[in-house]
């Protein structure tokens, strides 16, 4: 080999070095943070997030739809955010180390396209009394302790991943799932996030109310004792009658006044169509009133859900042809 082909070698690793640092200074992601009730940037800028909900990825995985298209996909719809849902026993099924092999892939997409992550720890009960809604949402507290562990250190200093759901959905104060007042509900979540920052997560702890993530007046009476926190309320539109801004704002919207809010869940679906249920049946009305809110109190929000068969699905098929709601929820993010 002579010294020009060595010379032209180098120049082209160089050059190929050179373009990668580049690309990947160009996809680094300001880091979230919490200042008053707004989540800003490292800047100091207000962020108002609108995005999608992906179903769980080991779900995506194993139909072969967790890859970039459908990132991508999510990025012309308009998110600038995604939630990953991941459920406990899916987690469980596909064990830490391949579901993290996801989650990686995941977040480097996300980044590639400039959405920010959420990782949701994706249960639905009562965590103090272990009884759920389904036993796809069966875990313990040394389970999500340990798995908030694992992603904070994994992920704690990764900006992309801006946001950590403690919990999807804390159920009732009482009931069929059991009993947990807000103020024993309080101390599991200000545990977790000490667990979270002892490990070095610097992402944003994301504490939703009762009533499945719906209630937050127990949180605006007694709030979780920690700094660098937003909350959450999932406001489908059957959980109250229209017309409705009013009534969220007692219910969760006050929550704006003192603290960062995020709706990490919203979506309707038209009734007598497939996936219909209790608490989502409703129409554009409903999508013209969850917007107008937030827009107006710059809360950020994330539509439930980016796939063709969990419901309320905002697409039909692997085409990305979009629902009634699907149509409604593209055509607003992308004006954003």
């Amino acid at each position: 080999m002579t010294k020009n082909n060595i010379k032209i070698i180098v120049i082209y690793w160089i050059v190929l070095l050179t373009s990668s640092m580049s690309m990947a200074q160009s996809t680094q992601m300001s880091r979230i943070q919490v200042q008053g009730n707004q989540f800003v940037n490292e800047g100091g800028q207000t962020i108002v997030l609108r995005g999608l909900n992906t179903s769980d990825p080991d779900k995506l995985a194993t139909e072969g739809h967790w890859n970039k298209a459908y990132f991508q996909e999510m990025k012309n719809w308009g998110a600038t955010v995604v939630r990953f849902p991941i459920h406990p026993t899916a987690w469980k099924k596909r064990g830490k180390k391949d579901y993290l092999r996801l989650l990686d892939k995941g977040i480097d997409w996300a980044t590639e396209l400039g959405m920010y992550v959420i990782m949701d720890w994706h249960s639905i009960g009562n965590l103090k009394e272990e009884k759920y809604q389904a036993p796809m949402y069966q875990t313990t507290m040394k389970e999500t302790l340990k798995f908030w562990k694992t992603i904070a250190k994994k992920y704690g200093n990764h900006p992309t991943v801006a946001f950590y759901e403690l919990y999807n959905e804390p159920t009732l104060y009482g009931g069929k799932l059991g009993a947990c007042s807000w103020d024993e509900w309080k101390v599991m979540m200000e545990a977790i996030i000490r667990k979270i920052r002892k490990k070095g997560g610097k992402g944003v702890p994301l504490v939703a109310g009762f009533n499945w993530a719906y209630d937050l007046t127990k949180a605006w009476e007694h709030p979780i004792d920690a700094e660098g926190i937003g909350y959450v309320s999932h406001p489908y539109p059957q959980k109250r009658e229209a017309p409705w801004a009013e009534k969220w704002t007692a219910d969760w919207g006050k929550m704006k006044a003192k603290y960062p809010l995020i709706l990490t869940e919203v979506g309707f679906c038209e009734e007598g169509a497939r996936g219909a249920h209790i608490p989502v049946i409703s129409d554009e009305s409903y999508g013209e009133a969850i917007t107008a809110y937030c827009d107006k109190k710059d809360i950020s929000y994330v539509v439930w859900v980016f796939d063709p068969d969990w419901s309320p699905m905002l697409f039909l098929n692997w085409e990305f042809a979009p629902t009634r709601q699907g149509r409604y929820f593209k055509q607003k993010l992308q004006r954003y």
